[in-house]
């Protein structure tokens, strides 16, 4: 049986602004590889550079990697095969506001991969939408208001909606949670949790939180610098002694939130 999804030796460098072939290269990602199963969660983390979004860009293509493969159920997705990704890896990222048309209603936002990606009628559509809202909290009515009529939790349920639509097999979510008080972040988890049961989506979590990473993730993976030093089930990582900077992103900051909840709390 195969994995959901398999990533294989996946590598990005960039060159100078000028692209001259003397400038020198910038290895974003060294070659890196990891397998997803059917209704998994994965956890990527690693400070600030470290190739945490630029992996989770590749994986979604939004970015094209510059050496490695990416399977999906077996089967080799190309550069170019972008209908077969965008219907079953899809992408939520960090600022639902600026991910947001401000021009356009939600409903016709919704409504814009349907329309690419499959035959149904313009009533179709219409009734498919307003079911995808409401499935994700929001009402039907919300398909006529436009983004800057929503709070910023009803926005990221939007791009949820958005990300859902297809009905894909893959959701990556970068940093999707950041900009969220603690109470909205709590219901958004709720909600992309019950829809990934529900729909047996799996996600691919990039994110500074060890809280949310112990509370949603299957396998956590660490990057350090571009270069993974960690892929492993997040039981074992968090219990078993490792490496220092693992044990820093894992524990160390657990303790500071733990902290600050208790001082907020008095």
């Amino acid at each position: 049986m195969s994995h959901v999804l398999e990533v294989k030796g996946l590598s990005k460098t960039f060159r100078g602004r000028r692209d001259w072939p003397w400038s020198p290269r910038s290895v974003a990602l060294e070659p890196t590889s990891f397998t997803l199963e059917a209704g998994e969660t994965l956890a990527i983390m690693g400070e600030t550079g470290s190739g945490k979004s630029t992996l989770a860009k590749l994986v979604a293509g939004v970015d094209n990697a510059s050496s490695g493969d990416i399977y999906l159920n077996g089967q080799k997705l190309y550069d170019n095969n972008t209908k077969q990704r965008c219907q079953n890896i899809r992408m939520i990222f960090q600022d639902s506001e600026k991910s947001l048309n401000s021009q356009r209603t939600i409903g016709q936002q919704l409504e814009e991969p349907l329309l690419f990606n499959t035959s149904l009628s313009a009533a179709e559509r219409d009734d498919y939408v307003k079911k995808i809202l409401r499935k994700v909290g929001l009402l039907a009515e919300h398909y006529e208001f436009y983004p800057h009529m929503l709070s910023t939790g009803q926005k990221q349920r939007v791009a949820i909606a958005r990300a859902i639509a297809l009905e894909p097999q893959i959701i990556v979510a970068d940093e999707a949670l950041v900009a969220l008080d603690p109470s909205v972040r709590a219901q958004i988890i709720n909600l992309m949790l019950d829809l990934q049961q529900e729909m047996g989506i799996s996600y691919i979590f990039v994110t500074h939180s060890p809280q949310i990473v112990k509370h949603i993730a299957d396998k956590i993976l660490i990057l350090y610098r571009g270069k993974m030093i960690a892929f492993e089930k997040t039981e074992l990582l968090l219990t078993e002694p490792q490496q220092p900077y693992v044990e820093q992103l894992l524990h160390e900051h657990l303790t500071t939130e733990h902290l600050n909840q208790k001082r907020q709390k008095r």
